[in-house]
């Protein structure tokens, strides 16, 4: 049944994906994973107050980290009809209004979701090469203020597997909205 989640933790393999872009493109997970040494794949939507709170710090860590083989990329997959406003035309106008630095997809059957065990949005699943889960939750520990930040753990995470070291903390929980199931 839609709405109810695995519970994926960190070590597992993450669910390979198909997905449209708000660029016409499709994106293959599989693709990205030959291409990138870490790949963060982020459930994120345009009407979350948290998920906007984010999008500044999401682009400077992938602007931080392309260079060493890292990118991010965004997921949608709440129900449009529940919520109009993250409807895949709009994705497009948030993406380009926002000047987002990695791609945004579309999820419209809500299956990579469930794959994956997202519940809120934000929440990342940072993939090693191999696609296993390395990390899983939040992305600091302050999504409020981001002057306030004292552990950013997606940063971490994301340098220390780049750097071939162990990931200290690989799950934490996320915060922000829940997502917008279809019934």
């Amino acid at each position: 049944m839609l709405g109810e989640h695995q519970d994926r933790s960190a070590d597992a393999h993450a669910p390979d994906f198909e997905l449209p872009g708000i660029d016409e493109q499709v994106y293959h997970l599989t693709s990205y994973r030959e291409d990138f040494r870490a790949v963060g794949v982020i459930f994120m939507c345009n009407h979350c107050p948290y998920v906007r709170g984010y999008l500044e710090r999401l682009k400077q860590l992938q602007t931080d980290f392309e260079a060493q083989g890292f990118t991010l990329i965004g997921i949608n997959a709440n129900d449009a009809k529940k919520v109009p406003e993250d409807g895949f035309e709009q994705m497009k106008a948030f993406a380009q209004e926002r000047h987002l630095n990695f791609p945004y997809l579309r999820d419209p059957s809500q299956d990579v979701a469930l794959g994956f065990g997202a519940q809120k949005t934000p929440e990342v699943f940072l993939l090693d090469r191999e696609g296993i889960v390395r990390y899983r939750g939040a992305i600091d520990d302050n999504p409020n203020d981001p002057e306030a930040v004292r552990q950013f753990y997606l940063r971490e995470a994301i340098a220390n597997l780049l750097q071939g070291e162990a990931i200290t903390r690989d799950r934490t929980e996320a915060v922000g909205c829940s997502l917008k199931w279809r019934e």
